[in-house]
């Protein structure tokens, strides 16, 4: 359970850890507004793409060691993309996000194989952690940049040090002889043909492309709002924080229920009054609109996984159908950010982009009521 914890740690910091430094990366290197949104669209996107090798890496070396291997690829990454030059920037990034991609695929299929019994527990605890490191990361970089002095480059490459020690914990369940055949990968034909899958890579794409524009962009709409960068990181760090309790508790309650239809709903609509808050007063109490929008998007990712770790039968179908809707999913939520990026950037303010991300939340509650719905996908009938 430690090493879950300690590797769930590292599935957001190094993409959490880039928002609040943005505009200093932006004008170091001399991105635009599209090509800092750029950034974590490369992230996103290979999140999206390199999710299906987890199931073949799972067949040949075994879920724990395909996720040491991850930590190390990650610890590889942000230490490249704090060297010098844009292309390395982008390749570090890529390169972090595809560990990413792939742990974020064995997680699920790692619950339901150590802890059958526990699933909705267990997906609590590594969710809260996915999403506690994305709230010390963000909270942590800029005063961390301050105090040493190190820069953006340097601050990235830090990244590194969480990473290798989760490896280092994660080692002795690695070294264990693997349950391959068990990890095997589900044929993908059969996984694509069932609605149920599609209904819950529709829910997964959504509210991940909500929060990516969210981990992307929150720093920099307070900042052109008028907060100082440092409070602007502080609020991206309290919705993030708040996360890790709903994370913790909602899939409990969640888990206990036939159907997850009311979470998944009550879950997108505070996301819908968080963007409202940031649309129409983002000065005001932003604070309020932090809370009541980790409060939702917390839940929405907490539920999406606890769903793709339920409606399959054994850890087996969990690894395929997480790795059609993570992949899928990511590659949908990674047109947010530089479309985000690409709106504010014609219409010269957040009115037009946040408006977008309304509209996209309507259909992410349609979505969620469909995949809410009880269903099982078993080997007969997936």
């Amino acid at each position: 359970m430690v090493g879950v914890v300690l590797a769930a740690l590292n599935l957001r910091p190094a993409i959490a850890g880039l928002s609040p430094l943005l505009d200093e990366i932006m004008r170091d290197v001399g991105l635009s507004p599209a090509g800092g949104g750029a950034i974590t669209t490369v992230m996103v996107v290979c999140l999206g793409i390199f999710g299906p090798l987890t199931p073949l890496l799972a067949r040949r070396l075994g879920l724990d060691r395909t996720l040491l291997a991850g930590l190390l690829v990650i610890a590889a990454g942000v230490v490249l993309r704090g060297l010098d030059g844009v292309p390395m920037l982008y390749l570090g990034s890529a390169l972090a996000a595809t560990a990413i991609a792939v742990m974020n695929v064995s997680m699920p299929g790692i619950v339901k194989q150590h802890f059958p019994t526990r699933v909705n527990v267990l997906t609590g605890v590594y969710v809260a952690a996915v999403v506690g490191g994305a709230a010390i990361s963000s909270a942590l970089v800029v005063p961390i940049e301050h105090g040493t002095g190190f820069g953006w480059r340097g601050v990235s490459a830090l990244l590194a040090l969480p990473a290798l020690l989760a490896a280092l914990i994660w080692l002795p369940q690695a070294l264990r002889k693997q349950q391959e055949v068990q990890n095997g990968p589900r044929p993908f034909g059969q996984v694509l043909r069932s609605r149920v899958t599609w209904y819950v890579t529709a829910l997964m794409g959504l509210q991940s492309l909500t929060f990516y524009v969210m981990l992307a962009w929150l720093p920099t709409i307070f900042i052109e709002a008028g907060l100082p960068a440092d409070q602007a990181g502080y609020l991206l760090s309290l919705t993030n924080l708040v996360q890790v309790g709903t994370s913790l508790a909602v899939p409990v309650l969640a888990g206990r229920r036939a159907s997850q239809v009311p979470y998944v709903v009550g879950a997108g609509v505070l996301t819908v009054f968080g963007y409202l808050g940031m649309l129409l007063a983002p000065t005001a109490v932003p604070w309020l609109w932090m809370i009541v929008l980790g409060i939702g998007q917390g839940a929405s990712f907490a539920l999406a996984l606890l769903i793709i770790a339920l409606r399959p039968a054994d850890p087996t179908a969990v690894t395929a159908l997480s790795a059609v809707a993570q992949s899928v999913g990511y590659a949908v939520a990674a047109l947010g950010p530089l479309a985000f990026g690409f709106l504010r950037q014609v219409s010269g303010g957040w009115s037009v982009p946040l408006v977008a991300g309304l509209a996209v939340l309507a259909v992410q509650l349609m979505a969620g009521w469909l995949a809410g719905r009880p269903a099982t996908l078993g080997k007969a009938n997936l």
